[in-house]
C-alpha cells in the first residue's frame, strides 16, 4: 500500500514539475502571461537604467552639447529664474535617451524575440540596427541642413522693411523645444523605408499600391519642403529628395526582393 502511495506521489511530483516547466520560455516561443509581464518589467527597468547612465555621461559634456545645439542661432537668453536650470536638465535627459536608444531598441527586440520564427528573428536582427541608424541619420539631416534654413527663414521676418523695429531675441527654453520638435520628426520620417518593407512583408502593402500612390507622395514631399524651408526651389528640393529616395527604396525592396 505504501508502495502504491509512493508511486502516486512520484507521478504527481513529475506532473507538477512538467506544469512548472510549461510556464518557462520554450523553444517554440511560448510564454505564460506572468512570464511576459515579468519579462516586460525587466526590459523596461534595464532601458530606464540605460537612460540614467546615458544622462550621467551626457552631464559631463553638457556645456559642449549645449554649445553644439545653439550653434545655428548664436546667443540665447533666459526669461525666468529657473529656465536655464530646467532647460539644461531637459537637454541632459534627451541626450541620455538618445545615447540609450540602441539599448532600448535591443531590449524591445529581445522582448518580441520568443514570439518570432527563426526567419523573422533574422530579419528583425537586421531591421533593428538599421532603424537606429536611419533614425540618427534623419536627425542629423534635419539639424545640419533643414534647421539652419528654417531659422534663416523665420529670422528673416525681422529684416523686412516694414519690420525695422523687430529684433530676434530667442529664449533658451523655447529654442531648445523648437529644435526638439523640429528634429525628432525627421528621425521618424527616415524610418519610412523600413515601415514600407514591414507592411509589404505582412501583405498590407504591395508594389502596385506603392506605385499607384508614388506621384502623390512625391507631390507631398515638395509641399513639406515648401512648408519647412525658405521659398527658394533649392531648399525645397533639399528636403523633398530624401523623402522621395526613402520611398523609392521601400518600393523597390517590396517589388523585387519581397516580390509583392
Amino acid at each position: 500500500m505504501t508502495s502504491d502511495e509512493d508511486k502516486l506521489n512520484s507521478q504527481s511530483q513529475v506532473e507538477e514539475n512538467i506544469s512548472q516547466e510549461d510556464d518557462l520560455p520554450e523553444d517554440d516561443g511560448t510564454m505564460s502571461l506572468t512570464a511576459h509581464l515579468e519579462e516586460l518589467r525587466s526590459r523596461l527597468i534595464k532601458s530606464l537604467l540605460a537612460v540614467v547612465f546615458g544622462s550621467s555621461v551626457a552631464y559631463f559634456f553638457l556645456d559642449e552639447i549645449t554649445k553644439f545645439l545653439t550653434g545655428p542661432v548664436g546667443k540665447l537668453y533666459y526669461m525666468k529664474p529657473g529656465e536655464a536650470f530646467f532647460t539644461y536638465l531637459k537637454i541632459d535627459i534627451v541626450t541620455g535617451f538618445l545615447i540609450a536608444l540602441p539599448i532600448i531598441f535591443f531590449h524591445a527586440w529581445k522582448f518580441f524575440l520568443p514570439a518570432l520564427t527563426k526567419g523573422e528573428r533574422a530579419v528583425l536582427g537586421i531591421l533593428v540596427p538599421a532603424s537606429v541608424i536611419l533614425f540618427f541619420a534623419g536627425m542629423a539631416f534635419s539639424f545640419f541642413l533643414v534647421l539652419p534654413i528654417a531659422l534663416k527663414f523665420f529670422m528673416g521676418f525681422s529684416l523686412q522693411e516694414n519690420a525695422t523695429e523687430l529684433q530676434s531675441l530667442f529664449s533658451f527654453q523655447d529654442y531648445f523645444d523648437f529644435v526638439i520638435m523640429f528634429v525628432l520628426p525627421f528621425g521618424f520620417v527616415f524610418e519610412l523605408p523600413l515601415a514600407i518593407i514591414v507592411l509589404g512583408k505582412l501583405g498590407i502593402l504591395t508594389s502596385e499600391i506603392l506605385g499607384r500612390y508614388r506621384k502623390i507622395v512625391f507631390f507631398l514631399s515638395f509641399v513639406i519642403g515648401a512648408l519647412v524651408t525658405t521659398p527658394d526651389v533649392i531648399s525645397q528640393i533639399a528636403v523633398a529628395i530624401p523623402v522621395m529616395l526613402l520611398y523609392e527604396v521601400g518600393y523597390w525592396v517590396v517589388k523585387y526582393i519581397l516580390r509583392k
